[in-house]
């Protein structure tokens, strides 16, 4: 089976193999992925990260041995820590913008290039990639203001759980790509006065159908894509949106994940 790995800031994973099908989810910088059919100009992939399939542009599959493939898979990747930062390409001298859970694989003995392919990559902006992990409060809070975007994993568009598993992955664990599948993880915390700095919460619908999730900050605060990354209240009733004084999400249940 062929594979090959995301060397675009983003890759919008669609539904179908159309322009206009759902966006379900989107590839970072640096994830690697199983090429499981090709449809004209389009190429159904699964995601080795999260095992999401969905189809992409074919024009933006780089054609690797997966040899290459693997053996970038299988490395010990350096996961971007802010929210994006600056790659420059050579031989072409282009620059790349990626985001915040790309991940690089350093592979030669200098920490700030490394090589896909025929090109070498440098990060820009004064990056290493010897950087220390941040904290999942300040990668969470890193995310404020990023608008709302069904199938968003990134600070130009994000969802609920794109920004669950994102900030997740830039702090070092893995999680699922969707609520429904993130809540079946942790135990479960019995009241809402002990949540704690990254669990997480989860919100249904009238058919009792997980249809949000949020991190919890601690001490009531939680953060979570509604709209916006924002900051609001959790209680025992779910989230209070102060700016329209009412609850916007009810509560199902809050999890400890690490």
């Amino acid at each position: 089976m062929e594979k090959s790995i995301c060397t675009y800031g983003l890759i919008p994973v669609r539904a179908d193999a159309s322009e206009r099908a759902e966006m379900v989810t989107q590839l970072l910088f640096g994830e690697t992925y199983d090429i499981l059919e090709k449809e004209g100009n389009w190429t159904r992939i699964r995601m080795h990260y999260d095992a999401y399939e969905g189809w992409i542009d074919s024009k933006l599959v780089l054609g690797l041995s997966n040899t290459e493939v693997e053996n970038w898979q299988k490395a010990d990747k350096w996961v971007v820590p802010s929210p994006f930062i600056k790659l420059v390409s050579e031989p072409d001298k282009t620059a790349h913008i990626i985001s915040g859970g790309s991940s690089i694989f350093f592979n030669g003995s200098d920490r700030n290039s490394f090589s896909i392919g025929n090109k070498e990559y440098y990060l820009s902006g004064g990056y290493k990639g010897e950087s220390p992990q941040a904290s999942i409060a300040d990668n969470a809070n890193a995310f404020i203001n990023a608008p709302y975007l069904w199938g968003g994993r990134s600070f130009y568009g994000i969802d609920c759980s794109g920004f669950t598993q994102v900030v997740y992955k830039m702090s070092g664990y893995d999680l699922p790509r969707d609520a429904s599948q993130q809540v079946e993880l942790g135990a479960s915390i019995s009241f809402v006065e002990e949540a704690a700095l990254g669990d997480l919460a989860f919100f249904d619908d009238a058919e009792g159908r997980i249809v949000h999730v949020g991190l919890c900050l601690g001490k009531g605060d939680i953060i979570h894509a509604s709209g916006r990354v924002r900051i609001d209240k959790l209680d025992h009733q779910g989230i209070f949106d102060d700016e329209k004084r009412t609850y916007s999400h009810k509560l199902r249940v809050i999890k400890r994940i690490v």
